[in-house]
C-alpha cells in the first residue's frame, strides 16, 4: 500500500470516527431541559414560590405597589384567576397589565403551572 493512500485511510477514519462520537453522544453534550411538571402544582408550595420571586414585591405584604392587589390573600388570587385576568396578565397578551410589570416576563414553564391550576378551578392548596 503506498503511503498517500495509507493517508487517505487514515483521514477517513478518523474524520468518520470523530463524527460518530459526536452524534452518539449528542445526549450528553446537549442534554434536554428538565420538563415542566404542571402535575400536582398547589398554590401553597409551586406557585407561592414563583409570586415570592416575582411579585410579592408589588402584591404582597405591606406593599402597595400594586394598585392594592394583594396576591397573598387567596380570595383576590382566585377573583383574578376566575375572571382570566391572573393569565392574561402573565402571556401578557395586551388585555391587561402586563406582569410582572418593568421585568422579563416568567417562563413558560411557570406560566403553564398557574395555566394548570386556573384549570383544575384554582384550589386552595
Amino acid at each position: 500500500m503506498k503511503m498517500k493512500e495509507l493517508g487517505f485511510i487514515m483521514c477517513f477514519f478518523l474524520a468518520t470516527g470523530f463524527m460518530g462520537c459526536y452524534y452518539d453522544k449528542a445526549d450528553i453534550a446537549y442534554p434536554a431541559p428538565p420538563a415542566c411538571d404542571t402535575t400536582t402544582v398547589r398554590l401553597s408550595v409551586e406557585l407561592n414560590d414563583i409570586m415570592k420571586k416575582s411579585c410579592f414585591s408589588c402584591h404582597g405584604g405591606a406593599a402597595d405597589l400594586g394598585a392594592g392587589i394583594q396576591l397573598e390573600d387567596y380570595a383576590t388570587i382566585k377573583d383574578y384567576a376566575d375572571f382570566g385576568l391572573l393569565i392574561s396578565s402573565l402571556i401578557q397578551d395586551g388585555t391587561t397589565s402586563a406582569m410582572p410589570k418593568d421585568a422579563a416576563k416568567l417562563s413558560d414553564c411557570d406560566i403553564n403551572k398557574f395555566k394548570a391550576w386556573v384549570n383544575r378551578g384554582s384550589p386552595q392548596n
